[in-house]
């Protein structure tokens, strides 16, 4: 009997794989993949944050300002000083992460509850997953193939950095084991995170009850005119409940932690 070389296997061959006729394997594999690598971490549920991969730290924005020559472009200078304005949210951000990770890390459970997640890359999503790692305590960063940006950052814990090819499916597990999100200023990506995911509440989709938080006020009224919305009739008052919008550490992280207390959100939603 003739032995069967591996490479003559379908799912050893890249070249299938890659086609699209392997597009459906792809696809599951980015649900078995990170599901197995979960359960193996006994992670139960999550706390996401999603904002902009541009933020900087404190530090950084404060070096690249004072690092500025004294004849340099009006432009330049001004995007520094935007820059370390908006550091306040990194910070914030760290904070915020170290704040929920000591909170879970004291909760009498076999699993681990509550666990920081973010988009895996620079900015917001590094000072989330940096928080909870001078806190002690494990995140996930569910990175994303792109072809011009930084995937993944060093404070994601081992074995729990996840790169996706398909943004739904990352999107899906963003908000599959979520039981809060706390949304920072962002871009295109992290208003199209948030509209889908309001639109997944709005529409009953997602049945779970959800604490969701945009932080950053001046940001967040600037940016949407909710108001606005419900005056010409394209959203309902009711749907302003949907969110909370918090100027401050204390109040994003007391709304959270009481919103979890007070619903018992215990495990994953199925």
């Amino acid at each position: 009997m003739a032995k069967i070389d591996e490479k003559d296997r379908f799912y050893y061959s890249k070249d299938f794989l890659a086609s699209p006729s392997g597009r459906s394997v792809r696809i599951l594999s980015e649900y078995y993949g990170p599901y197995q690598r979960l359960q193996r971490n006994k992670i139960s549920d999550t706390i996401v944050f999603f904002g902009s991969a541009r933020t900087k730290s404190r530090d950084d924005a404060e070096k690249a300002l004072a690092n500025l020559p004294s004849n340099a472009d009006k432009k330049i200078l001004r995007r520094c000083k935007i820059d370390l304005k908006m550091s306040r949210y990194y910070e914030e951000t760290r904070e915020l992460a170290g704040k929920f990770t000591l909170w879970s890390k004291n909760l009498k459970e076999s699993k681990h509850r509550y666990i920081v997640c973010s988009g895996g890359g620079p900015g917001i999503m590094e000072a989330s997953n940096r928080g909870a790692s001078e806190a002690g305590g494990i995140n996930i960063g569910f990175t994303i193939s792109l072809p011009h940006e930084v995937s993944g950052n060093k404070w994601i814990s081992s074995d729990l950095s996840m790169k996706f090819h398909y943004f739904f499916m990352r999107k899906f597990w963003f908000l599959y084991l979520a039981k809060a999100l706390i949304v920072l200023p962002g871009g295109f990506g992290t208003l199209d995170e948030l509209m889908e995911l309001l639109t997944l509440l709005q529409t009953e989709k997602i049945k779970k009850r959800l604490p969701i938080v945009l932080h950053g006020k001046e940001f967040w009224e600037k940016v949407v005119n909710w108001e606005y919305l419900v005056e010409i009739g394209t959203i309902s008052p009711e749907d302003l409940d949907l969110f909370h919008i918090s100027d401050n550490v204390e109040n994003t992280y007391k709304y959270v932690t009481d919103f979890i207390s007070e619903n018992e959100l215990k495990g994953p939603n199925f």
